[in-house]
């Protein structure tokens, strides 16, 4: 005789390895390497230094009128 198996175990196992090769599927084609994101952050942050070094204020104030 078969040993009988737990029909919600079963399901909830299966439900699980669905879920984790998704969430593999998911980070291999979105993910990006720690490295690859620090890189980016510097890049964003030069980038940013720049465009601020390059900003020019006005000589009178926002608002006033001439």
């Amino acid at each position: 005789m078969a040993k009988p198996i737990n029909l919600n175990r079963a399901r909830k196992e299966r439900a699980r390895k669905d879920a984790r090769e998704a969430a593999d599927r998911n980070a291999a084609f979105h993910g990006l390497t720690k490295a690859e994101k620090q890189r980016a952050r510097a890049e964003s942050d030069r980038v940013e230094k720049l465009h601020e070094e390059g900003r020019v204020e006005p000589e009178d104030g926002p608002g006033k009128q001439s």
